[in-house]
């Protein structure tokens, strides 16, 4: 009965997979409101361990100036301890800021992330923030979101590509539903966590963004995460401040991430202690540091609020930009959990109010106050730390409503971007990776075309002309080779130039005065980029962005000899054959698996892979004799064979790739791919 309940359940799910956009949406709909509960779930735990350590639901710099000094101390060093003890003993994934692991594993694992995960970063991450841990909650919605898509990729049993989609879906409505800010969540995944705008299944995404945003509002209320005064820009002459804002921000950006590698190497590598111990160590520190900057616990949204109105003097919110770093590098450096998201939006908060205040100090009548500043500077600093302007942009729009201030914000966000990436090369997150030794780069192939050369794409007999050609002689010559490029080659083949069907009709229309005047060689340009034949397409397509021209000359490297050309319609054809390839090729690594449940899987236009009992006329015989593919338009992908078993045990088979002389024998199963059809005459043999 078991085996008929879930024999059923696997065909169901393996037709329900075949739906290709209504099987993604409706996924993307579940994952969308799984990640938005997720990021509802760490906001009222967050709130009830506050409860429990402080005695109220969100930390203020206002309450905790009336806490006992002792407490100070003690809760945040008991949150390390609790924190210390999930994070080793259960799920080490949990440990920081998680947005890396989520890259890591998308890049490295094909998006797979164990279901734990989600459960340990969001008791972990609750932990560390209510007992006044200097981290945020975004990045933990992130990855608890993340892990959920996975585990029901996983769950679905869809291959490497689905699943890398079902993460993002969990990324976006994760960051979604913390800021209510649905566009920003989806564009955040697609800049951040795939890293490529690229990518093909957007609609998904922003599908799951959005039913965690519905979520989000159902339960937290339809308000921006931060309610400031509308401001705007005072003069055009206020760009300037700007500007330097933009500077400015990008090198706070860069000092905070460079402190907090300090930190994370130094308890990682230099401090040999148990992990549970460090972050017991790391919280006591947090704690020490509370007693001279209070507004350092948590997430720190009181304050960032007060600053956004304009009421924090310049002095305190410089001093709280350095309290800040080192309290965020102390808090994740030990071995905490939580994002670094929020402390990157006080950070700029911080910066920009401080330089705010003194610029309007300055010229009050041609710059606005120091709350615009600090809105500003809130987006720059995400955006230099995070390299992902894009996505800083449309948050801080979203979470404060406010277009007006959008030409400054895009203004420093650009600029901080732009140094720190010229500065360093790695954002917060990918540095983390790289310094394990990880290059998200290596680990996947960003460009197909990568791996394919112009050798075997080319026209090894391209339209050739003499360079003394007179002009009636090349137009009988172009009427009885209808190309749209002629490349002229003097007698030892060496290419000099090209000539376009463009140039010879412009030359047309003034034949009746230059007909015996004109040459080839007149009409000819050397201007068009050539290539070799060892060259791969991903360059060649690079090159046809620069040029208008849809074919190029391809030279030897040595002797500048025209050897062929390549045309711009096979270099596209070559990329959609290899996304196909590569597309199907996950499907079938994926199927093979389900066929041990169902008997035939559906893939692409027709096409199926599956499992068929070996005809009687087949056995005895070789694959290469029976010639499956050309009688029958069939691929054998597999065979799979019986084990041998004592009388009364259980069936078993193994799987073999066969060769071409491998003999087909009784009991053998075949694991096949082509039409449907096709298949239907196999098994009817």
């Amino acid at each position: 009965m078991y085996k008929k309940i879930t024999t059923t359940f696997n065909e169901s799910i393996a037709k329900f997979r075949s739906t290709e956009h209504i099987f993604m949406v409706i996924v993307a709909v579940i994952v969308g409101l799984l990640g938005g509960f997720g990021a509802v779930g760490i906001q009222f735990t967050i709130k009830f361990f506050s409860r429990l350590f402080w005695g109220i639901g969100e930390l203020e710099v206002s309450y905790i100036l009336n806490v006992p000094l002792y407490l100070k101390i003690l809760i945040p060093t008991g949150g390390g301890l609790l924190v210390g003890l999930i994070v080793y003993f259960f799920a080490p994934e949990a440990k920081g800021h998680g947005v890396p692991e989520v890259m890591e594993a998308m890049a490295l694992k094909d998006g797979r992330i164990r279901p734990r995960v989600a459960l340990a970063k969001l008791i972990a991450s609750s932990l560390c923030i209510a007992s006044g841990g200097s981290v945020g909650r975004e990045g933990p919605v992130i990855q608890i979101g993340s892990s959920v898509g996975s585990t029901v990729g996983q769950f679905l049993k869809v291959n490497a590509q689905r699943t890398k989609v079902f993460v993002a879906c969990g990324a976006a409505a994760g960051i979604a539903a913390a800021f209510n800010a649905p566009m920003a969540g989806a564009l955040f995944s697609v800049e951040i966590i795939l890293g490529d705008f690229g990518v093909a299944q957007f609609s998904p995404i922003v599908i799951s963004s959005v039913m965690a945003t519905v979520v989000s509002r159902h339960f937290l209320g339809d308000f921006p995460a931060f309610v400031v005064p509308a401001y705007h820009l005072v003069s055009p002459v206020e760009l300037i401040p700007y500007v330097i804002l933009g500077l400015l921000a990008g090198l706070v950006a860069l000092l905070f991430t460079n402190v907090l590698c300090f930190f994370e190497d130094f308890f990682d590598d230099r401090l040999k202690l148990n992990g549970v111990v460090k972050t017991v160590i790391g919280g006591f520190l947090l704690g020490c540091l509370g007693l001279l900057a209070p507004g350092v616990y948590g997430v720190g949204y009181n304050s960032m609020n007060i600053a956004l109105l304009g009421h924090m003097s310049w002095v305190l919110m410089l001093g709280l930009v350095f309290a800040k770093i080192l309290a965020t590098s102390l808090s994740l450096g030990s071995g905490g959990s939580g994002g670094i998201f929020a402390p990157s939006l006080f950070i700029g908060t911080m910066t920009g109010g401080a330089f705010g205040a003194l610029v309007h100090m300055a010229a009050p009548a041609l710059t606005a106050t120091s709350g615009a500043y600090s809105m500003v500077g809130m987006g720059a600093v995400v955006a230099g730390a995070t390299h992902a302007p894009i996505t800083a942009i449309l948050i801080i729009f979203e979470m404060t409503n406010d277009y007006k201030i959008i030409l400054p914000l895009m203004i420093s966000c650009i600029i901080a971007t732009l140094l720190t990436t010229k500065l360093k090369k790695e954002s917060i997150y990918t540095i983390k990776l790289v310094r394990r030794g990880v290059d998200l780069f290596r680990g996947r192939e960003l460009n197909v075309l990568r791996s394919l050369k112009v050798a075997d794409f080319s026209d090894k007999n391209p339209k050739t002309i003499a360079p003394g050609l007179n002009f009636r002689q090349l137009l009988e010559y172009v009427v009885n080779n209808p190309n749209a490029v002629y490349y002229m080659v003097n007698d030892a083949g060496v290419y000099l130039g090209v000539i376009s069907l463009q140039e010879v009709r412009q030359a047309i229309l003034d034949q009746d005065d230059l007909s015996d005047l004109l040459i080839a060689a007149d009409l000819a340009t050397n201007s068009v980029p050539t290539v070799t034949m060892d060259a791969d397409l991903d360059q060649v397509m690079k090159l046809f962005g620069h040029t208008d021209y849809r074919e190029l000359p391809i030279l030897d490297d040595e002797t500048g000899v025209l050897v062929g050309s390549i045309r711009q319609r096979l270099v596209t054809e070559a990329y959609n054959r290899e996304v196909v390839k590569r597309s199907l090729g996950a499907e079938i690594t994926s199927s093979i698996q389900v066929l041990d449940k169902v008997e035939e899987i559906d893939l692409l236009d027709g096409y199926v892979m599956a499992e068929v009992q070996a005809p009687a006329t087949f056995i005895g015989q070789s694959l290469k004799n029976l010639n499956v593919r050309s009688r029958l338009g069939l691929q054998v992908m597999m065979f799979k064979r019986r084990s041998p078993a004592k009388e009364g045990e259980v069936v078993k088979y193994h799987q073999l790739v066969p060769g071409p002389d491998e003999v087909v024998q009784a009991g053998d199963r075949l694991v096949v791919l082509g039409r449907s059809e096709d298949v239907d005459i196999l098994r009817n043999m």
